[in-house]
């Protein structure tokens, strides 16, 4: 197979036979919408309807060939049907689909594969079919674990559709009430620090990091019933645009957990797995959660996620009835157990560090070049660019970024926004080739938006 499987399929990406959406997208999408309801904002603002995808591409059902920026929203990170990944989930769709909680080859295999791969003693795991069934897990295991009930989380992080999951995040969004009408009780929301828009600043302007932490501090003592479990955060912002904190922002809080009494929670959902350059993002700021969550990429499509947690807290897996009917199916166990392996035989952390770089290197140049980029931000293949209308009052620019995506799709890239801030999460596999050619659209459609408001 080799590492290069994908390239053939990639030489004549973007191919538009059909201005996008085309017509039979078009009426695929309205057959279906009659009846399928809730869609996300990204298919809102370009309604295609696809058909196929290998490597780095994907191809809708009027044959327009797409370069895909999103992995299917951060999900096939190792690139659309891998061969080893389909083929070891064929076999078990062949041999075994579901045998509840029973052990079985492949979920032998995988969770010595993890164990082996995380970092300190985090071997105390389940699996789950969605993020949002692993996040929920991890609060119901963060309570068992201290006899606490109060959850932290921050500002803009996204954790989840159901109840808990959703009380840890923002819930009104836009004109919509999405997730209300109120929070669960015991859960309390904070800022965390964002660079480019910090709340907190010392005397120079720049971000203090240590007044977020004082800040918590104070919220803990005062704002809580001193019962609090975990504070359970993103480690990068994903739907919040690709922010990362500060470098000393992680170490910092993991200091003050742990003077605290509470657990620190690291939803790796989004970022996890290769997707920063490292098997965690977490990785980067060399800090060790008492819980984590994969999921998304950890399957490479296949729906299958974790929540794993410190060795000696594993006994608590046991007090709150943590299987699924659907966890750690073999199909499940083998796809999370063949996407590790690629990552590691195709040697996609070196890859996605060295091409990471690359980008965010064009991205900067784009940033000093064009008078409505005002950040970009990122690390490995978790990328945004956020769009501003004055680069002095940072007041952000919705309309542009709306703009901006729909007409890079048009011209045949495939990828993500979050209103003024649009976010990329190629497959883990692309090369600087591609990178490039994939921002040469996104800084074309950047340049045609600026001559449309007058900025050039």
């Amino acid at each position: 197979m080799g590492k290069d499987w994908w390239k053939e399929s990639a030489l004549n990406v973007p191919k538009i036979v059909v201005e996008p959406p085309g017509p039979k997208s078009k009426k695929m999408h309205d057959n279906t919408t009659k009846y399928f309801k809730g869609l996300s904002g990204q298919v809102k603002l370009f309604p295609v309807s696809f058909k196929e995808g290998h490597g780095i591409t994907l191809t809708d059902v009027d044959n327009n060939k797409y370069l895909d920026f999103s992995s299917g929203i951060y999900v096939a990170s190792l690139g659309h049907s891998h061969p080893k990944i389909a083929e070891a989930i064929s076999y078990w769709a062949k041999t075994l689909l579901n045998c509840h909680d029973f052990t079985h080859p492949a979920k032998e295999k995988l969770v010595e594969k993890l164990a082996d791969i995380l970092p300190g003693n985090l071997n105390g795991m389940q699996f789950y079919s969605d993020g949002t069934s692993a996040v929920e897990a991890g609060i119901r295991a963060a309570r068992a674990i201290t006899g606490k009930h109060e959850m932290i989380s921050a500002f803009r992080d996204f954790h989840g559709k159901s109840m808990g999951a959703v009380s840890l995040a923002q819930m009104a969004r836009g004109d919509v009430l999405s997730y209300g009408p109120t929070r669960a009780p015991g859960f309390y929301m904070v800022p965390r620090p964002d660079p480019y828009r910090p709340i907190f600043k010392k005397e120079d302007g720049s971000i203090d990091t240590d007044a977020y932490i004082d800040f918590y501090k104070t919220f803990i003592h005062e704002g809580t019933a001193g019962n609090v479990a975990a504070f359970v955060l993103e480690p990068a912002q994903g739907w919040g645009g690709s922010i990362f904190p500060p470098d000393d922002f992680f170490p910092k809080l993991r200091k003050l957990c742990d003077e605290q009494g509470i657990l620190l929670f690291d939803d790796e959902v989004l970022a996890g797995m290769g997707r920063t350059g490292e098997w965690m993002c977490l990785d980067h700021w060399d800090v060790v959660p008492d819980i984590i969550t994969f999921g998304k990429s950890f399957g490479n499509g296949f729906p299958v996620t974790a929540m794993i947690v410190k060795e000696e807290y594993a006994d608590a897996l046991e007090k709150i009835s943590a299987s699924s009917s659907y966890g750690g199916n073999p199909m499940a166990c083998a796809a999370a157990l063949a996407s590790i392996e690629v990552i590691e035989e195709e040697q996609l952390l070196e890859n996605v560090r060295r091409v990471g770089a690359h980008f965010m290197k064009r991205m900067n140049k784009m940033k000093d070049e064009h008078p409505i980029v005002g950040d970009v931000k990122g690390k490995g293949f978790l990328l945004g660019m956020e769009l501003v209308k004055d680069k002095a009052t940072k007041e952000p620019f919705e309309e542009a970024g709306k703009l901006v995506y729909q007409k890079a799709f048009r011209k045949g890239l495939a990828w993500i926004p979050a209103g003024h801030i649009l976010r990329m999460s190629p497959p883990l596999i692309m090369d600087e080739k591609y990178a490039d050619l994939g921002l040469d659209i996104i800084e074309e459609s950047i340049a045609e938006v600026e001559k449309e408001f007058g900025y050039k």
